[in-house]
């Protein structure tokens, strides 16, 4: 099987009267938009999967671009499931962000769930203004309740200013380097998260590093932004965590 190639693309704009627009919410095939209640000044977009998947063979795209002045937040209706397709290949989902001077994202799906024999590889690419603001969250959960983890690879880079302020990628599951359910990897748990904020004011304030409890840091990038790393036992734990860490950065 060829699987399903699809791709979905927002465009948030300043609306001239202190609110923000959305001239491009366009999905297609699984990826459908759906624009919800939000704020005055800030768009809201759900992401309604309409159908299951990814699964293999498939080829998805999320692109959202945030002109100067607006804000919009992108959340999903529900998790991701990674599933086994018919044939050998594997799926691929890509999402490209764009955060102009002056713009917010706040980008905010639910978790990502790697099914026993799926295999899909991840990749988000966000580039921000330095005047820009950004909240990403990624959280991944290996395997539903009671099955082993698919294979997982996903990476994660974000630009500020056209300078890479972070480039990570995780690999897991069966074909994964050895080690990555080790002490010096997951350590064994099945759910694991990160938490990109970028803002303007952290260039002149940055963000001390600091542990959160026994399985999360906070980590200052090299430009003005920083990452929430956690690892947890279900997807949870691992939710109560990244908010509670976003919470403590105001």
């Amino acid at each position: 099987m060829a699987g399903v190639t699809a791709t979905a693309r927002i465009v948030a704009r300043r609306d001239g009267r202190g609110g923000t627009a959305l001239p491009v919410l366009a999905g297609e095939g699984p990826l459908a938009l759906r624009r919800t209640r939000g704020d005055a000044d800030c768009a809201r977009v759900t992401l309604v999967g309409a159908m299951s998947g990814p699964l293999g063979g498939d080829r998805f795209t999320v692109r959202a671009e945030v002109a100067e002045g607006a804000r919009l937040r992108v959340g999903s209706a529900a998790a991701t499931l990674a599933l086994p397709g018919q044939g050998t290949r594997d799926a691929r989902y890509r999402v490209m962000l764009d955060v102009a001077a002056g713009a917010e994202l706040r980008w905010l799906p639910e978790q990502l769930i790697s099914a026993a024999g799926s295999e899909l590889y991840v990749t988000t690419v966000a580039e921000v203004s330095p005047a820009g603001r950004l909240v990403l969250r990624e959280e991944q959960v290996l395997g539903r309740a009671g099955e082993q983890p698919g294979r997982l690879v996903s990476r994660l880079t974000v630009r500020v200013g056209g300078r890479c302020v972070l480039d990570q990628e995780l690999d897991c599951g069966p074909g994964a380097p050895p080690g990555w359910d080790g002490p010096a990897g997951l350590g064994g748990y099945r759910a694991v998260g990160q938490l990109i904020v970028v803002r303007p004011e952290f260039a002149s304030a940055p963000v001390p590093a600091r542990v959160l409890g026994d399985t999360a840091a906070v980590l200052p990038l090299a430009g003005p932004a920083v990452l929430v790393g956690a690892v947890a036992p279900d997807a949870l734990r691992l939710r109560t965590v990244l908010d509670q860490a976003l919470a403590d950065l105001g």
